[in-house]
């Protein structure tokens, strides 16, 4: 994907919780009709989401949080030495993208999140012209790098060998890197663009996956999940039925205490809306863009940063509102630099008077 930078997350977030009306309105109609025996529900929007607790809604939590563990399979596949290969590789995915060496789309980056497409990617988020679920498009063919041949090898193969998942089903690897702290928001995999099920091998740390989640930001916080689902360095995971379609997975900053990597791998639906095509082909030169700029510090974390609001830069740009010394004073300066261009104007005519173009750079 594109290397997006400080997107708005609200905005993500609004855009991927296709099912949030869906349950709020399941759950007033109950009440109506009786089945909530006259306890409601409570939504208030302006709260953020928040809920008045009764014995029926925690009855109807209870019976969801069974639905996403029974659509959940997990196995332990990979020995720490497996783990250990895989990682120095992932290692070699973060230092090639640091060196440009992959194409535009392949890499997305993000606050304490920077995300790996091969095979497939595909807009999402701030990228979208029109936001929404289901207006999310796959980038055009070889916009992205292949999979490596490393996660056929080390991955994909031992995942089909156990029954995971039949030979030949994933094209899509996508690596999630997080550093501590780091987040990404409640969201499903898009229904239009992935076939299921949804298959990811959790390394270097372990964690957490947190289902049925809402998210509020200034500073970012996160409402009780409806399940939690611990994830082991090296265990796999597998997303299907309720758990993959009909109710939103997130991964909460607190649940990231030290650098982990997540491999999604997914198979696109034959059907799946691309971006429109191109007039022409890419040309050999232009499929590799300038190196990116490294965004990503690699100073030691800070162990409780994970446990502390995070202030993103959205809600520092909000909170800045300059008082009236500081516009007098960026006025001032705005004059002063007004008048040296005046006179550097001035020291380039030569002795005719005739003024001599400057260019700017």
């Amino acid at each position: 994907m594109a290397s997006s930078g400080y997107f708005d997350l609200r905005e993500k977030l609004k855009s991927t919780t296709p099912h949030r009306d869906e349950r709020k309105s399941k759950y007033v109609d109950s009440a109506k009709n009786g089945s909530g025996k006259g306890q409601k529900r409570k939504f208030r929007e302006s709260d953020g989401d928040d809920y008045e607790h009764s014995d029926d809604s925690v009855d109807l939590r209870e019976q969801e949080a069974r639905l996403v563990r029974d659509s959940i399979l997990q196995k332990s596949i990979f020995s720490p030495e497996q783990c250990a290969a895989i990682e120095e590789k992932i290692d070699d995915v973060v230092a090639q993208a640091e060196a440009g060496l992959y194409r535009e789309h392949t890499v997305d980056r993000a606050p304490l999140r920077n995300k790996y497409f091969f095979g497939e990617g595909y807009t999402y988020g701030s990228q979208l012209e029109k936001r929404g679920p289901g207006q999310e498009r796959l980038y055009r063919k070889g916009e992205v790098d292949e999979i490596p041949n490393w996660v056929h090898e080390l991955v994909i193969k031992p995942l089909v060998s156990n029954g995971v998942v039949p030979d030949g089903f994933v094209n899509s690897a996508v690596i999630n890197d997080y550093q501590p702290g780091g987040c990404i928001v409640s969201h499903v995999d898009p229904l239009h663009i992935f076939a299921r099920p949804i298959v990811s091998v959790s390394f270097f740390s372990d964690s957490a996956l947190c289902f049925g989640c809402r998210f509020q930001f200034k500073p970012i916080r996160v409402s009780e999940p409806v399940f939690v689902l611990p994830v082991r360095r090296g265990s796999v995971t597998v997303l299907s039925g309720y758990a993959a379609d009909d109710i939103t997975h997130c991964i909460r900053p607190q649940d990231i205490k030290e650098r982990r990597a997540v491999i999604i791998l997914r198979k696109t639906r034959p059907d799946a809306p691309r971006l429109d095509s191109p007039d022409h082909c890419l040309s050999s030169s232009a499929e590799r863009p300038a190196p990116l700029k490294a965004k990503r510090s690699y100073r030691r974390a800070d162990p409780d940063a994970a446990h502390r609001p995070r202030v993103l830069e959205m809600d520092k740009e909000e909170n800045r509102h300059p008082s009236m010394s500081h516009q007098h004073q960026r006025h001032s300066i705005g004059s002063e630099n007004y008048r040296r261009r005046g006179q550097a104007s001035d020291k380039h005519q030569d002795s005719s008077g005739r003024k001599v173009k400057m260019r700017r750079h």
